[in-house]
């Protein structure tokens, strides 16, 4: 397909009224077709106060989309057979073997059975393993846990968070349930042990290098500063449809990515770019001799294989659960799609991050698409419904399959 048989102009409108509605401070998009980048544009700022219009090179902070990069680099090890799915995570941390699980309606820690199985690298990667995050749901018992412990202190090394997450028990048996998590932050520390390097490291030679992903790394340097896109949240936490940005860099927690620090989360630490991340989506797209995926095809479609047991779905703290969204081996799998979903996303891999970035892949058609911009908490947004719609809307109109 030919850039010039797609008419995103429906997307140009949608990006422009969010941003005039004071919604998004800007926001850039771009779109695979195959393994053909066939569209990217950006609208509205960088910096609202300097008035510096966003470009195509400026930096993100993308959180939760570190996720995906984490993901790819333990499915290469498993391609390499140094790990495998069904592997128990204490064959690698023997810290986290033998775990107690809190019994249901627990009013204490204490109150606990031993874990019936061990937890597997597969439960890792599918936030199935029966730990927590500590991040989203303050005032329960095990958000207070975590936070007494320190298993997120940006002063830890993947090691030391680990040391800390030892003593505290599951929330559920592994494989049961879904439950969004430090898991991802755990891999990195699997792929440290095995690699026997630092986990920056074996990014930077395994994925950055290859890829040739120049602006993506833990930290930006001095020199670049410039580039980073600043953070914006909403007036209202209560209701996220009031127009209205406010700056919101004191919601990030220092050094936030503008020196290097002791945790490398591999679930939520790099800062990347709009190029960056459609190189790395390229490579998770089908290809043929002369454009190499990162990952073997059978990997690729394992990667969106729903993971999660029967009539289990994903849910937030608070919230009802997803119904039709299960977990791959990388991000959330679309089953069935809902009012908010194309119709046309089922089979869709897809995750974001805390600031409103996004990535989304669908096999079933093909295609491929990054959205990044900086609102705090932007991540169930209405504008991401929308963006996503109008990228399908663009790329479907031409009636265009997989083959």
């Amino acid at each position: 397909m030919k850039p010039t048989s797609l008419d995103f102009s429906g997307l140009h409108t949608t990006m422009q009224r969010w941003v005039d509605s004071e919604h998004l401070p800007g926001v850039s998009v771009a779109v695979l077709v195959g393994q053909e980048p066939v569209h990217s544009h950006c609208v509205g700022w960088a910096d609202k106060e300097q008035r510096i219009a966003l470009r195509e090179d400026h930096l993100f902070r993308i959180f939760s989309n570190t996720k995906l990069f984490t993901s790819c680099l333990v499915l290469m090890l498993m391609e390499e057979d140094r790990v495998a799915l069904d592997d128990p995570v204490e064959r690698f941390l023997p810290a986290l073997g033998h775990r107690q699980v809190l019994k249901p309606n627990a009013g204490s820690l204490g109150e606990t059975t031993p874990s019936r199985s061990a937890i597997t690298i597969g439960q890792l990667l599918s936030h199935s393993a029966g730990l927590s995050y500590g991040l989203l749901d303050p005032g329960t018992m095990m958000f207070n846990a975590y936070a007494a412990s320190g298993v997120n202190r940006r002063e830890n090394t993947l090691e030391q968070m680990v040391q800390a997450l030892a003593p505290l028990p599951l929330t559920y048996e592994p494989g049961t349930s879904w439950e969004y998590s430090v898991a991802t932050d755990v891999l990195g520390r699997v792929v440290e042990v095995i690699c026997g390097q630092p986990f920056d490291r074996v990014l930077r030679e395994r994925i950055f290098e290859p890829l040739h992903l120049a602006d993506t790394a833990f930290f930006v340097p001095e020199p670049q500063h410039h580039r980073l896109a600043a953070m914006y949240q909403g007036t209202s936490l209560r209701d996220p449809m009031a127009p209205g940005l406010k700056r919101a860099e004191k919601v990030l927690l220092p050094p936030a990515n503008l020196r290097p620090a002791p945790f490398l989360s591999g679930g939520g630490g790099l800062v990347s770019s709009l190029p960056d991340m459609v190189k790395l989506l390229r490579a998770l797209l089908p290809g043929g001799a002369s454009s190499p995926t990162l990952l073997k095809p059978t990997t690729l479609a394992l990667m969106a294989r729903n993971r999660l047991a029967e009539g289990c779905f994903l849910q937030f703290p608070g919230l009802p659960p997803l119904v039709g969204r299960g977990h791959g081996l990388s991000g959330g799998v679309i089953l069935a799609p809902n009012e908010a979903d194309h119709p046309e996303a089922a089979g869709e891999l897809y995750w974001g991050g805390m600031a409103g970035t996004m990535w989304w892949i669908s096999a079933a058609h093909n295609f491929a698409a990054a959205v990044m911009t900086q609102r705090w908490l932007g991540f169930g947004h209405r504008y991401g419904i929308e963006l996503r719609r109008a990228i399908y809307d663009a790329v479907r109109a031409t009636g265009t399959r997989s083959t």
